[in-house]
């Protein structure tokens, strides 16, 4: 099956969960993450704001703040499909952009990649080994490549496969947690 067809078949999966579901499939998840060291250890996160029907990542960002990390989220560049991130301090520093994505305003401070302990990482699709389909554009895999933190990736259970299309410029994450698994560096849940 082509990265094409297998995105088009999880999003219409996933599209069958109602809001009410996804809110409450994604506490478990976000549960799973706050017990990971990686989260225990991080000083700073970088990381998407989600959109139906992905994990919610509000509550992530929420607690984040709560327990005083720096919160980083991406703007993508259309140009170079590169991505630049920026330190938000409320969900009034973010605006509607092209994808329907929440980015933040242009005015903040920006994040140097280095700055960012454990990097949140989206997708549509996950393998035990870490590998991930993306939403077509590459712009994770084009950061990760520099990125020197810690990658983790959260999904609901249906969304962890067998295997995906792997290319060269694929990047795999350290962690993928899902509802009732965690695989990946030695872990496993």
């Amino acid at each position: 099956m082509s990265k094409q067809e297998l995105r088009k078949q999880m999003s219409s999966i996933l599209k069958k969960n109602s809001n009410e579901s996804i809110q409450s499939r994604s506490k478990g998840i976000q549960e799973n993450l706050y017990q990971t060291n990686d989260w225990k250890q991080s000083k700073s996160i970088g990381i998407t704001i989600s959109r139906f029907p992905e994990v919610d990542t509000f509550s992530i960002i929420r607690r984040a703040w709560e327990e005083e990390k720096m919160v980083s989220v991406p703007k993508c560049q259309r140009v170079d499909r590169s991505m630049c991130f920026y330190k938000i301090q409320s969900f009034t520093e973010v605006e509607p952009s092209f994808f329907g994505l929440l980015e933040p305003i242009d005015s903040l401070e920006t994040t140097a990649s280095d700055q960012i302990d454990l990097m949140i990482v989206p997708g549509i699709a996950y393998t035990k080994e870490g590998y991930r389909l993306g939403y077509g554009g590459g712009y994770y895999d084009r950061y990760l490549q520099h990125y020197k933190g810690a990658t983790v990736s959260l999904c609901f259970d249906e969304q962890l496969i067998e295997s995906v299309p792997i290319e060269p410029h694929d990047q795999p994450v350290d962690l993928v947690i899902g509802e009732s698994f965690a695989f990946g560096k030695g872990y496993q849940k």
